[in-house]
C-alpha cells in the first residue's frame, strides 16, 4: 500500500519497543511511521553524542540523508541527580557496552542502595528530532520525574520502566498498562509535542510531494 510521503516518516530505531511506543502514541494522528527494520540495508549509526540532543539528531539526520526521506528519531535517559545525572545519556549501556535491561537496573540499584528515598530522586527525559531534506532539524523534549524504587517491580515496558515510579503513581512504569504509562511517560510528551512539528512542515507545508512506499 503506498503512503503520502507528505505524512510518511522513517523512525530511526531498530527497538522495536521504542517503535511500538511511538506509533501507539501517535495512532489517529494521520501521521504513518515506519522504521529501520522496513530498511534494513543502512548500518548501525554509532551514538557517541554528549546529550540526547546531539544523539536524536545525528540518528535522525543520517537517516534523512540516506532515503533523502523525512526522518525521526529519539533519544533517551534517566538521570538521578546524586548519582550526579547518572545514567544519563549512557543510559543504555550503563552497565556495559553489551549489557542487557536487567543489568543496567542492577547496576543502578546497586548504586542507590545506600541512599534513602529522598534521594532516589530521578527523572526520564526524551529528545525527538526530526529532520527533512533542505531544513534545519527541530528537537522536543519530554521530561518526567519520579523516584527509583529499592527492587525491580512489574513486567511490563522495557528498559528501566520497572525502577522508575512517576511522581503522583504507586507503581512503577513496568507495573502499568502501555496506555496508562503511554499518557503520561516522557517519550509521550516528546513524541505529542513533534507530531505538531511533523502536521506543521510535512503535512501543510509539502501537499504535492511524491508517493513514498
Amino acid at each position: 500500500m503506498a503512503h503520502s510521503k507528505r505524512n510518511t516518516v522513517i523512525a530511526a530505531t531498530k527497538n522495536k519497543h521504542k517503535l511500538q511506543e511511538i506509533k501507539k502514541i501517535l495512532s489517529g494522528s494521520g501521521i504513518v511511521v515506519k522504521s529501520l527494520s522496513d530498511f534494513p540495508l543502512i548500518p548501525d549509526i554509532v551514538e557517541n553524542g554528549k546529550t540526547l540532543a546531539a544523539n536524536a539528531a545525528k540518528k535522525a539526520e543520517t537517516v534523512m540523508k540516506t532515503f533523502g526521506h523525512p526522518a525521526l528519531s529519539d533519544d533517551s535517559g534517566l538521570f538521578v541527580p546524586k548519582l550526579s545525572g547518572q545514567p544519563g545519556v549512557r543510559s543504555a549501556r550503563y552497565a556495559g557496552p553489551a549489557c542487557d535491561y536487567p543489568a543496567n537496573n542492577r547496576k543502578l540499584l546497586q548504586n542507590l542502595k545506600a541512599y534513602q528515598a529522598k534521594d532516589r530522586r530521578a527523572y526520564f527525559a526524551t529528545v525527538m528530532a526530526f529532520a527533512v531534506p533542505g531544513r534545519k532539524t527541530i528537537t522536543r523534549v519530554g521530561k518526567i520525574w519520579g523516584m527509583i524504587t529499592e527492587t525491580a517491580k512489574g513486567s511490563n515496558g522495557f528498559g528501566y520502566d520497572p525502577v522508575f515510579q512517576p511522581c503522583g503513581w504507586k507503581k512503577t512504569f513496568a507495573e502499568m498498562k502501555a496506555a496508562e504509562k503511554n499518557k503520561i511517560s516522557h517519550r509521550s510528551l516528546a513524541v505529542q509535542k513533534i507530531a505538531k512539528v511533523i502536521r506543521q512542515y510535512i503535512i501543510k507545508k509539502n501537499p504535492k510531494n511524491a508517493e513514498f512506499t
